[in-house]
């Protein structure tokens, strides 16, 4: 007599990735002021990974004082843990100044292109949906249209969804840069 043995999913989802803290995460909004210099952004990648974040967006450029960038990094997280990470952040040498805007009144914003499939069909209803979005038709051929759009990281959601359903060909986005509302400044802040 032979015993059938249960079968074997052919692939097993992987364990959950735990999250650093084990609190409730939510999306941190992190603003550094950092020194303009090769192996920075190295540097302030490789602590996130070693706190086991992953980052969902990162944004870097020039700032108006020279030899400085500014980065906005978009991350998921436990309050605490994000706060020990900015504090570690803080500790980096080419790192001035750290803030979590959070919690802050922010004024957000990203940008998206997306280029979109066309035929001679829907060419004009993909238009008006981009012109009704508020975005702009940066490209037209034949079989596409590239349209840009900016906003909110929701505003920038929400009009993918309404596109999708026109075949989104190719897709690439900013993630998000924030500012602190008000007179405040992280830069003035900074100490040199």
């Amino acid at each position: 007599m032979t015993v059938e043995q249960p079968a074997q999913p052919a692939h097993t989802a992987p364990p959950p990735r735990a999250l650093p803290g084990g609190g409730q995460s939510r999306l941190h909004r992190l603003v550094a002021i950092v020194v303009d210099k090769p192996g920075v952004l190295n540097r302030v990648s490789s602590l996130m990974r070693a706190r086991n974040f992953n980052i969902d967006s990162l944004a870097v450029s020039r700032t108006d004082r020279p030899g400085l960038s500014r980065m906005t990094i978009s991350l998921h997280g436990d309050d605490i843990a994000v706060e020990q990470a900015a504090k570690q952040l803080y500790r980096l040498i080419d790192v001035l100044k750290v803030q979590d805007v959070t919690a802050e009144p922010t004024v957000e914003h990203e940008l998206a292109l997306i280029k979109l499939r066309v035929t001679d069909a829907n060419r004009g209803e993909v238009l008006k949906v981009i012109e009704l979005a508020r975005g702009r038709v940066l490209d037209v051929a034949t079989e596409a249209v590239i349209a840009e759009v900016s906003g909110s990281e929701a505003e920038v959601d929400a009009f993918i969804a309404i596109v999708r359903g026109f075949g989104v060909k190719e897709l690439v986005r900013t993630g998000a840069v924030v500012m602190a509302r008000g007179a405040g400044s992280i830069e003035e802040a900074v100490k040199r």
